[in-house]
């Protein structure tokens, strides 16, 4: 395997970082490693001279964060990146975004007063402000184009936002338990191409290792990836998925999680 170094360009990772999300990062890069090849993550936070770093990088990743810092985040997009981002996803670079990273990857979100934030526009969707917050362990059955080796995702979803998606835009997966984009549809996350939006925290990625995988071959498709033991991640997967069977939790993290993000 090759020791040419990967770079992993790691957007707003003091803004956006909620929840474990900097987990995913460390799953990249062990999984990377494991195959003797060499991630190495480049930090993308605020600023005009943070996007020049952007076309260097072979994928993204973007994780949630509270109100004050997506708004920051937003502006930050729009003026800074947007075109960055735009020109390496549509080469093929992935983007893996979470929460308050996932909504900002549609068209806008609506808040609560009615004012619209501006969002990348990579995907067609948009988020709405809801009084009420969705707050819970979240199972999906993930889109099985996306060729995942397991398709069940596990995670935990904290947000009071409602995404809705339009067109032919595709879900990430259908709902087994939990609320999802909107707690009605059935429907979680977002993808299309090499760019993926999904609510699913936990850290997502160490407990859901076909997802990780995924990442890396967009990231490095003429590279081969040989399969690994996943012991571990299969045993991290099935605690998780016992506590979504477990009666209270839910009602446990929402009481928890009450206004922290949208």
């Amino acid at each position: 395997m090759s020791n040419a170094p990967l770079l992993l360009g790691h957007l707003y990772p003091e803004e956006m970082n909620l929840y474990g999300d900097r987990g995913n990062i460390l799953a990249l890069r062990r999984r990377a490693a494991r195959r003797g090849l060499n991630l190495e993550v480049v930090p993308i936070g605020l600023g005009a001279a943070a996007a020049e770093l952007i076309p260097s990088c072979s994928g993204y990743f973007m994780g949630g964060g509270q109100d004050l810092d997506q708004d920051l985040v937003a502006n930050d997009l729009i003026t800074c990146k947007g075109d960055h981002l735009r020109r390496a996803v549509a080469a093929g670079a992935p983007l893996l975004a979470v929460c308050a990273g996932f909504q900002l990857l549609g068209t806008h979100y609506l808040t609560a007063s009615g004012a619209e934030i501006p969002g990348l526009g990579l995907l067609p969707l948009h988020t709405e402000a809801s009084g009420t917050r969705m707050v819970g362990n979240l199972v999906v059955t993930a889109d099985p184009r996306l060729g995942l080796s397991d398709p069940t995702l596990v995670g935990f979803e904290n947000h009071s936002g409602r995404t809705v998606l339009h067109g032919d835009l595709s879900a990430l997966g259908q709902v087994v338990r939990g609320g999802g984009n909107d707690g009605r549809s059935g429907l979680e996350g977002a993808w299309r191409g090499t760019v993926i939006g999904t609510y699913l925290h936990g850290p997502l990625l160490p407990k859901n290792p076909s997802l990780c995988d995924w990442w890396l071959r967009a990231a490095a498709p003429r590279l081969d990836l040989p399969p690994l033991d996943d012991h571990l991640e299969h045993q991290a997967r099935s605690e998780a998925l016992a506590l979504t069977a477990a009666p209270g939790r839910s009602s446990r993290w929402r009481l928890l999680g009450r206004g922290l993000i949208r």
